[in-house]
Order: C-alpha cells, then structure tokens, then sequence
C-alpha cells in the first residue's frame, strides 16, 4: 500500500464515481429518447446514432436541445405510472369508489384488500393507503 498514496485513493474514487455518474446520464438519455412521443423513428434513430458513436459530444447536445423537456416527460411517466397502480388496485380490490353499502361498510373489500397484502400483491404502505380511503 505505500505505492498508492492516499491522494491517489481519493483521485481514483472521484474518476470512479464520474464514470458511474456518466453512465448514469447516458443510460438516462437513451430511455428518454425511447420514450419521447413528440419524436419519429427517424429522429430517435439520429440521436441513438450520435449518442453511442460521439458519446460526449452526443449528450451535450442532447441535453442542450432537449435537456429542458426531460423533466416532463419524466413527470407524466410518473403520473401515468401513479393512474395505471390506482386503477390496477381499484380492480384486484373490487372498489368502484362507490358509497359504502347500507349496514354492512366494506368487509368484503377489507377482505379482498387483505388477501392482496398477503399475497405480496400489495405493500403495507399501499394497503393502508387504499383501507384509509375506502373506510373514508
């Protein structure tokens, strides 16, 4: 160990860490690109191209073109993601939301919610969420 300074240590863990930081962003460009809808296949396959063969120069201008709407799109996936688990847990848990029925409330729902938790199916988060709102 005393070949390899300390400063050393700390040198290749900061090259280290920029590596796996521009990986990161690559990666992330790559599935933006896919997942853009206000591009066609050509303009998909041109930025692919200029990406993986001018990596550096690829993404700069990426990210200078199109830098300012990656945050939209990630947002709508989010929401879009968010709906599809509301409505997948409104279906396996049988709620349609409606009121609840006179002198029974919803045990068959509770029940249904339940067997979802402990199937895996639902989270204990998610299941706490989706009782809190059907007892509301």
């Amino acid at each position: 160990m005393d070949n390899y300074p300390l400063l050393d240590i700390f040198w290749t863990m900061l090259e280290l860490f920029l590596w796996i930081l521009w990986f990161f962003l690559l990666f992330k460009i790559i599935t933006d690109i896919f997942r853009s809808h206000d591009m066609g296949g050509g303009a998909k396959a041109g930025w692919t191209i200029l990406v993986i063969l001018l990596p550096f120069l690829g993404v700069l201008v990426y990210l200078i073109v199109r830098g300012g709407s990656m945050h939209e799109r990630d947002v709508a996936q989010a929401q879009q993601a968010d709906a599809a688990f509301q409505e997948y847990v409104r279906k396996a848990a049988g709620t349609g939301g409606g009121p609840a029925p006179a002198g029974g409330g919803h045990v068959e729902d509770l029940a249904k919610l339940s067997e979802l938790r402990d199937s895996g199916a639902l989270s204990e988060e998610e299941y706490q969420r989706a009782k809190d709102k059907l007892l509301a």
